[in-house]
């Protein structure tokens, strides 16, 4: 059984003049994403390897979320999930080195919530609903995977086990 953490990449900010690939992450975006890191490491949800869009967002994003799971996690920047299609979301996935039980991807909507869907049509019927109704900046989907090996991850093989958001958080 392996279990992926999808987190959509924290608040970012729209300041002129920059492109979509370069913008940073707002004061809410930087409030935020620790605290969804402080939420997985108290639910004991520590990945061992992470994959990182290329874009700034997001790698602000981990840079703010890997110290609060103790340091330690080796990462990977996969420039092709920026802005993709969940296809190209599950190709990373299934890439993902196969000694790595909990795998966290970075990255953005409306991949992560089409990917998610796909990959994960039943679970906590609240947490689907919500995920479904809007998949928010900093939002994460956890996910059971049915599966031994990333290589063999498919459409349907998992299950939604929860979906967090800074709203949601005390």
């Amino acid at each position: 059984m392996k279990r992926l953490l999808l987190l959509r990449h924290a608040k970012s900010d729209w300041p002129d003049g920059v492109e979509d690939h370069d913008r940073p992450l707002s004061e809410r975006g930087r409030r935020d994403a620790p605290r969804m890191a402080a939420y997985i490491a108290a639910a004991g949800l520590r990945p061992d390897f992470a994959l990182v869009s290329s874009a700034r967002r997001t790698q602000e994003t981990w840079a703010l979320v890997a110290p609060a799971l103790g340091g330690g996690c080796p990462s990977r920047t996969v420039p092709w999930i920026y802005e993709a299609e969940p296809e190209a979301i599950l190709k990373a996935i299934q890439d993902a080195p196969e000694e790595s039980e909990t795998l966290l991807v970075i990255g953005h909507n409306p991949g992560f919530e089409n990917v998610a869907a796909l990959l994960a049509p039943h679970g906590d019927h609240e947490a689907l609903a919500r995920m479904k109704t809007k998949y928010p900046t900093a939002g994460l989907a956890v996910i059971a995977i049915d599966r031994q090996r990333w290589t063999d991850v498919a459409p349907g093989s998992g299950r939604l086990e929860t979906f967090v958001t800074p709203k949601t958080l005390p």
